[in-house]
């Protein structure tokens, strides 16, 4: 039997109108801005106007680190809210958007897979409806507008070396990671350092996935740290007569995307990924009018629980004031033997024993997510060599958790392979068991944040600062950004900082390497190890194998 690929699944969807799939929720035509016939965006004067109605239940979609044998942890959300449809619920899966830096690199596209995917794929996983393009824009044209103050007199008194805002692309490009800018003689400006990072680690990004309105977007674009001055007082964006322009430029990008999934279920897919990077979670607009239009959310954090969740909780749902009903934690058999130490050549091969190694990675992201207070599903997503040894031995471990796992079958079969883990995810929900608070709190000193993070969800001896990063800590709170939660930056592949050491490892520290200042996203960016937050190009880009073929149609994007 010849296996589909996803692409080729996608362009055989029978997709609806999108104004049909936005009339199935009750939003009129007039408050549906179309990007075509499959895409459309939510007007935020309708969003506006949902405010008084009562909000469904939020159900978050984790997974343990990932690994090269894949989680699926987006085509489960997908299935999942597929698999709740299908059982009698009103559910909408609230999703991340792609960057194009890992389409064109290693990791592939962020639209689901199998058949429980969210169509126009190829739209989607490209440029879309174009918010990462104006998020682009928005945030260069601040750059632009710091080295044209600083040409034209610098009234406010910049610090050229003290210039914090950093350029960014939809790019993976390690050439532009440290760059020299404005070399050429006088016409062109000051000579000075910068760099680039990924447009989904800016904190525009950030600020758009945070913000609650066009009002709340332009205040906290005027709260940017953009640079300081010699006497190392702060310039802000709004110094600058900046956030006007950068609020044109981000007024279509804040409504919220709606598209569908390949069962005609609704999906707003909205906000950027990253978690390693970024706070790695779709957008607060997205995911608060899905709650006031369905009885069940299904949305996604990027990554491992020790990233995505915890920000999820700790960042989003805090600002927010969301409270989560249930979390399903995603695994496969693969990955987990991977924790266990087994070669990627291995994985098809029944191992029971290599994979009770690995199931600590799965234990300790249970014992996690429990700390706050959400109750837990686990999702086995299913590969045809799995064996049902392996398959009882990942439920039987999960007892001993005081949690249930469930088969998924939804790659090869869309909702109804899902549809014992739907029924009980709605019966977690409906019971109304969480007793949500996150890990620690506001008023707690942002060091202590930290090294709480450290110590409860990586389980290491302590994190590792120089001096001049505690100062740097210290400074902070004295400027008064002492209450902002943490965004860690850290590789997403172990709990630790060592990308190689899988499983559940102990008696290691966190090194930080430098420390960030998010004042309009309104926390702070802890970047801890080797971590880049602009990627570079893997020896074999998937570039390499994207193209058109003779009818038109794009080949090589998965």
């Amino acid at each position: 039997m010849t296996v589909k690929s996803d692409i080729e699944i996608a362009r055989e969807a029978k997709m609806k109108p999108i104004m049909a799939i936005g009339a199935g929720l009750g939003i009129p035509e007039k408050d549906l801005v179309p990007y075509g016939h499959t895409k459309a965006k939510v007007h935020l004067d309708y969003i506006d106007s949902l405010k008084s109605k009562p909000n469904g239940k939020l159900i978050l979609v984790t997974a343990i680190n990932p690994t090269p044998a894949g989680e699926g942890k987006t085509t489960t959300t997908v299935g999942l809210g597929d698999g709740l449809n299908r059982i009698g619920k009103k559910a909408i899966v609230a999703l991340r958007e792609p960057s194009l830096g890992p389409c064109f690199g290693m990791k592939g596209g962020a639209a689901g897979g199998g058949y429980a995917q969210i169509v126009p794929m190829e739209d989607i996983n490209l440029h879309f409806t174009g918010d990462f393009h104006a998020i682009t824009s928005a945030h260069n044209l601040l750059s632009a507008m710091i080295d044209n103050h600083i040409y034209w007199g610098n009234e406010l008194g910049i610090d050229t070396r003290r210039v914090a805002w950093r350029r960014v692309m939809d790019m993976n490009d390690r050439a532009l990671r440290e760059v020299i800018c404005s070399l050429g003689g006088v016409a062109n400006g000051y000579p000075r350092e910068a760099g680039f990072d990924i447009t989904v680690a800016s904190e525009i990004m950030a600020i758009l996935c945070l913000s609650t309105s066009i009002a709340d977007l332009e205040r906290r674009i005027g709260q940017i740290v953009v640079a300081y001055k010699k006497d190392k007082t702060p310039v802000l964006a709004k110094d600058l007569k900046a956030p006007g322009a950068m609020t044109v430029l981000l007024k279509d990008a804040l409504m919220p995307n709606l598209v569908q999934t390949l069962e005609n279920n609704p999906a707003f897919v909205h906000g950027g990924p990253f978690a390693n990077i970024a706070h790695g979670c779709n957008s607060v607009m997205a995911t608060q009018t899905a709650l006031k239009l369905a009885d069940y959310v299904v949305t996604e954090a990027g990554f491992g629980a020790d990233l995505g969740a915890e920000k999820f909780f700790d960042i989003k749902c805090r600002k927010a004031g969301l409270s989560p009903s249930v979390t399903v934690i995603v695994a496969t058999v693969r990955a987990l033997k991977m924790h266990g130490g087994a070669a990627k050549d291995q994985l098809k091969a029944e191992n029971v024993d290599v994979l009770k190694k690995g199931l600590a990675n799965l234990g300790r992201h249970i014992e996690n997510v429990k700390k706050f207070g959400v109750p837990i599903a686990v999702a086995v997503n299913h590969f045809i060599s799995d064996t049902d040894a392996e398959i009882d031995a990942v439920k039987d471990y999960c007892k001993t958790h005081g949690v249930q796992a469930f088969k998924c079958l939804h790659w090869a079969k869309g909702g109804e392979g899902i549809e014992e883990l739907s029924k009980h995810v709605a019966e977690l929900a409906d019971k109304g068991g969480a007793q949500f608070k996150p890990i620690y709190d506001e008023d707690m000193p942002l060091f202590e944040k930290v090294r709480t993070i450290v110590k409860e969800i990586y389980r290491a001896d302590d994190a590792i600062a120089d001096k001049s990063v505690r100062d740097q800590f210290k400074a902070y709170e004295a400027a008064g950004y002492g209450k902002f939660p943490i965004c860690m930056a850290k590789t997403q592949y172990s709990f630790s900082t060592d990308p190689n050491l899988k499983g559940a490892p102990v008696n290691h520290s966190v090194p930080i390497r430098e420390i960030r200042l998010s004042a309009g996203a309104e926390f702070i960016v802890v970047i801890c190890g080797d971590v880049m937050t602009m990627p570079g190009l893997p020896k074999v880009p998937s570039a390499e194998v994207i193209g058109l073929d003779a009818a038109g149609q794009i080949q090589g994007l998965f």
